[in-house]
């Protein structure tokens, strides 16, 4: 894998203390990588820092995390990217494993694992964190049906079809949990990778709100819910709101069957609110769901097209590579010939 390049991403906002370790680390382990260094308005002198490391460094000024990875996928090509935090909490001699199932063609996106090995339980010191990543995680298994162990770990690896093919519209920490439903979604090639992590060094100071945080996450699931399963969502709602107008206009007719009248006009009236907006519900489920579905084909057959572009593009940059092996061979070849002709002639004399 020589011949690829490879960019190691890192999103940075007030880590002066952590991101000349960060930047040396990744050098050390992937020296033929160009490491990029987003700035989030840092205030501590963190960007001169990385300058100084000979890191790339370029300034997001839009506030929030995902607004920074939108940049970051827009702005740069690359083979393959790595993404990590700044905090020193990821070790970068995991990064090869990272990358193996890119380069074998396993996986389109590789999640760093936090959690299998319990790591992240033993070192995070913060309450509640263990708790909000079984949340979310099982909320993701029961929307979605798929098990990722670890949905909110930044440190990640992706192909290049995965990134240029992603939207993002998350402005903050809920951009991991967009990733990570957006690959599900859309049949994308998922693999985790066990890392260790460890927690941030004594002084630095986590940016993520528990709870302010946390229910962003929260209700970008919900949302994302909504935008990938509507006839699901809308069938649950409809389903309730039936349930609950069955249940008022029972009353209403057994008192109609008994006395012939209507006694509970207020009742009848709010049970057939009920039944007409679960059937409005349910009717907007299936007009969204196909909807869904054609967004769906047209990105798949987006995806295919770029794939194939990509295919030829790989192609045609191994026989250039093949050409120009051949062509330096021949060379030496005609160079060595001229000095071997060169020194008959001068036997000859």
């Amino acid at each position: 894998m020589r011949d690829t390049t490879i960019a190691v991403l890192i999103p940075v906002y007030n880590e002066s203390q952590t991101i000349a370790k960060v930047i040396d680390d990744f050098a050390r382990e992937l020296p033929q990588a160009t490491i990029y260094v987003y700035d989030n308005n840092s205030s501590d002198g963190s960007a001169a820092i990385a300058a100084e490391q000979g890191a790339v460094v370029r300034k997001e000024t839009r506030q929030g995390k995902g607004n920074v990875v939108r940049q970051m996928f827009r702005e740069i090509d690359a083979d393959y990217y790595v993404m990590v935090d700044g905090d020193d909490t990821y070790p970068a001699e995991a990064v090869h494993s990272l990358l193996e199932p890119l380069w074998t063609g396993e996986a389109d996106m590789v999640i760093g694992d936090r959690l299998s090995n319990f790591t992240y339980h033993r070192e995070n010191k913060r309450a509640f964190h263990s708790f909000g990543n079984n949340l979310v995680r099982k909320l993701i298994q029961l929307i979605y049906g798929v098990r990722i162990t670890d949905v909110l770990t930044g440190y990640r690896a992706f192909s290049r079809l995965y990134v240029k093919a992603c939207p993002i519209l998350s402005r903050g920490f809920e951009i991991e949990t967009e990733l990570t439903i957006h690959s599900i979604d859309k049949n994308w090639r998922i693999c985790e990778v066990p890392i260790d992590y460890r927690d941030r060094p004594e002084g630095s100071v986590s940016k993520l709100s528990t709870f302010g945080d946390g229910f962003k996450v929260l209700l970008k699931i919900l949302s994302l819910f909504k935008d990938y399963r509507p006839l699901v969502l809308f069938a649950i709602i409809a389903c309730v709101l039936l349930l609950v107008g069955i249940i008022v206009g029972i009353t209403v007719i057994v008192d109609y069957l008994n006395t012939g009248l209507v006694a509970r006009f207020p009742s009848a009236i709010l049970a057939v609110g009920l039944v007409f907006s679960g059937l409005l519900c349910l009717t907007s489920g299936l007009i969204l769901d196909t909807t869904v579905k054609s967004w769906r084909k047209h990105y798949e057959l987006t995806v295919t097209h770029d794939y194939a572009a990509q295919q030829r593009y790989q192609q045609g940059r191994s026989a250039q590579q093949r050409y120009q092996q051949g062509r330096s061979a021949q060379d030496t070849v005609e160079r060595t010939d001229a000095r071997q002709r060169s020194v008959d002639k001068t036997q000859e004399r």
